[in-house]
């Protein structure tokens, strides 16, 4: 039996801290820009493969293509499952391994390519892209090729790239975005040969069908070993481990997701990824360039959006003339045109800039997950209002009636859980903006330290002072008011320029903030996350300017049109820019706190009265380290879930 671990609110933050990258060892585009800096020069000229890359990722999309053409995701949809004959053909084209270096049997591919893989079989179904992802972006490859022993590589990455299905484990049904509260444990036996591990694992992308796993538990601290939560390369088949039951949600229905108890599982101490310890850190790291999936398979779905759009508004006639000559639904079109320009731009930047390996792109990477999840899912939820009762109803309804089987419906539904993979759009907006202040925090010291003494303050104030006399007279003038400046851009010039003033502009505010509030900053998280967002969307419109003139350096002809969509996308987010700058100081945050403390004491519990709760009495509020129901139907009834990043506000069925 395993026993949750409490923790103090100042624990869950120690540990989280620990387990950041703390330091910067290279440039970062990102990190500058919430400074106030505009290093166009770590993205300018826009970073392209290699021809002999763009060669060889095309003929491998080409192979791709070709088996997809066999594969319907109607199917899967149906079924809930995605065919072994599926699997198999994904398996022999080397898709489990594209990420996986060719020495232990992998296609070696890069990250562009792998993100346009990504992109092409997910509109096929997104369940695809959902398996390929968590076995090589989450999943054993990634953290072995982090931070795995030669012997582990060469043990498990062939399996890896031959097809062997792998799952990360490190959720637990009351552990989320605080894995301090971690409570499955590693406990070293055999004289340090071993560790058995107990515990209860929850959302297990691909734990149903897995042959290899990647645990995190808690080693206990005793005399010979370092403790902390640690990661272990674990045999699916091992004894001790049950797959519960496989959990079904709102989208995503081929998804091989589960519930995995283990209990007494013995695993070699050879099995250890890192140091006892590290496990947190790897995971971590993993997810920087891990996060960078998510943002090619929303593009991907962004892509169908607008051609679906495209075709139905030529199409359908209304009042005289087809609806796309209508304006309210040519707003829609033209935000679809732009963003699906900036969302693009956005993975080819970021995904190139993590095949070059110069600049640390940890925020780039978070910016991109949480920007190209949030606009995905509008577009979507657009094409659905342009496709009006043909896009609530399914694909399989509008088959059976002979009309063209668009899942529009299953898209958005598809596309939802992107904003809660791999960390909430809320706990991305924490953990950009934990780096995006991190300068402001050093320099603060003690200052931003709630326990910290008057004296430590005192002190730390006139440490500040130092840092703050040099860095804000640099937030005064910038190139974003040369009206020459960054002319090269021709009409994409001015947009830059406000990206260069509005840099500026945010670091100003950053600092406002820390100033008035100082160690409570990080309680103000309606404020950190508007921060947060204008810098995605100065992120966004960088790389739509920069990937724009690029293309017009190449190809002229095609380049006009890049620069059309760049400048429609750029005044687009200069408005979003603009209110989300109003909104940093003038909103109802505090009143939202006041009334939501009251709502959370059930001051208004009057305004839920006249409806039927049917969840209500359908099952007990049981803890998830209590011992096994006895019976099957009670185990399933005890662990039935919704898909929520907190379970703790989870109504457990």
């Amino acid at each position: 039996m395993t026993q949750q671990t409490q923790v103090t609110e100042e624990q869950a933050r120690a540990v989280a801290e620990e387990s950041r990258e703390s330091g910067w060892d290279k440039p970062s585009f990102a990190k500058e820009l919430f400074l106030g800096r505009f290093p166009l020069d770590l993205i300018h000229p826009f970073p392209r493969p290699t021809d002999a890359e763009e060669e060889r990722t095309a003929a491998f999309l080409a192979k791709l293509r070709e088996f997809l053409g066999g594969v319907d995701g109607s199917v899967i949809e149906r079924d809930a499952t995605i065919p072994d004959e599926y699997v198999k053909g994904l398996a022999e084209l080397g898709c489990f391994g594209m990420k996986i270096p060719s020495e232990y049997g992998g296609l070696n591919m890069s990250q562009v390519a792998y993100n346009r893989a990504l992109m092409m079989v997910s509109t096929i179904h997104p369940s695809i892209g959902a398996l390929l992802s968590a076995h090589q972006s989450i999943g054993v490859p990634e953290p072995l090729k982090l931070a795995g022993t030669p012997e582990q590589k060469r043990k498990f990455l062939p399996r890896c790239a031959a097809g062997a299905v792998s799952a990360f484990l490190l959720t637990e049904p009351d552990v989320g975005s605080d894995p301090a509260r971690l409570g499955s444990t590693a406990t070293p036996v055999d004289d340090g040969k071993a560790y058995e591990l107990e515990g209860v694992k929850l959302w297990t992308t691909n734990g149903v069908v897995a042959e290899l796993l990647v645990v995190m538990a808690r080693v206990p601290k005793s005399e010979g070993h370092r403790g902390g939560i640690s990661a272990f390369v674990v045999e699916a088949d091992s004894p001790g481990i049950t797959v519960e039951r496989r959990n079904k949600f709102m989208g995503l229905r081929g998804i091989e997701n589960g519930l995995t108890r283990m209990h007494r599982v013995r695993v070699p101490a050879e099995n250890l990824i890192g140091r006892e310890g590290d496990g947190l850190r790897i995971a971590l790291t993993t997810l920087n360039v891990g996060r960078l999936a998510l943002p090619a398979m929303a593009t991907g779905a962004a892509k169908w959006s607008l051609k679906i759009a495209r075709e139905w508004s030529c199409e359908r006639v209304q009042w005289g003339k087809p609806i796309g000559k209508h304006e309210a639904v040519a707003r829609q079109i033209a935000f679809m045109a732009a963003t699906n320009y900036a969302l693009d731009a956005v993975v080819e930047l970021s995904g190139q800039m993590a095949d070059e390996g110069r600049n640390d792109i940890r925020i780039e990477a978070a910016l991109a997950k949480l920007w190209s999840s949030e606009m995905a899912c509008i577009i979507a939820d657009d094409l659905l209002q342009i496709r009006g009762g043909r896009g609530y109803e399914t694909a399989e309804s509008l088959a059976a009636r002979g009309e063209r089987a668009a899942p529009v419906e299953q898209s958005l539904r598809d596309l939802r859980i992107n904003r809660i993979f791999e960390g909430s759009s809320e706990i991305m907006r924490l953990l950009i903006a934990r780096e995006a202040v991190d300068a402001h925090l050093t320099a603060a010291g003690d200052l931003a330290k709630a326990d910290a003494a008057l004296r430590d303050k005192a002190a730390a104030a006139v440490g500040a002072s130092g840092f703050y006399a040099k860095w804000l007279p640099k937030l005064v003038f910038g190139e974003g008011q040369r009206p020459t400046a960054y002319s090269e851009f021709g009409s994409l010039a001015s947009h830059l320029r406000f990206v260069e003033r509005s840099s500026r502009k945010l670091a100003r505010n950053t600092f406002y903030g820390m100033a008035r509030w100082q160690a409570k900053l990080e309680q103000k998280q309606g404020f950190l996350g508007r921060i947060v967002d204008i810098g995605a969307e100065l992120f966004a419109m960088s790389a739509a300017c920069v990937r724009a003139e690029a293309q017009r350096a190449a190809d002229p002809a095609i380049g006009k049109q890049a620069y059309e969509l760049a400048e429609l996308f750029c005044q687009q987010a200069t408005l979003r820019v603009e209110a989300l700058f109003h909104a940093l100081w003038t909103n109802t945050d505090s009143d939202d706190v006041r009334v939501t403390n009251d709502v959370l004491d059930g001051r208004y519990t009057w305004l839920e009265s006249g409806i039927i709760d049917p969840s209500e009495g359908t099952g007990p509020w049981i803890a998830p380290w209590e011992p096994a129901p006895s019976t099957e139907e009670n185990l399933a009834r005890r662990f039935l879930t919704v898909l929520d990043e907190e379970p703790s506000s989870r109504a457990k069925l």
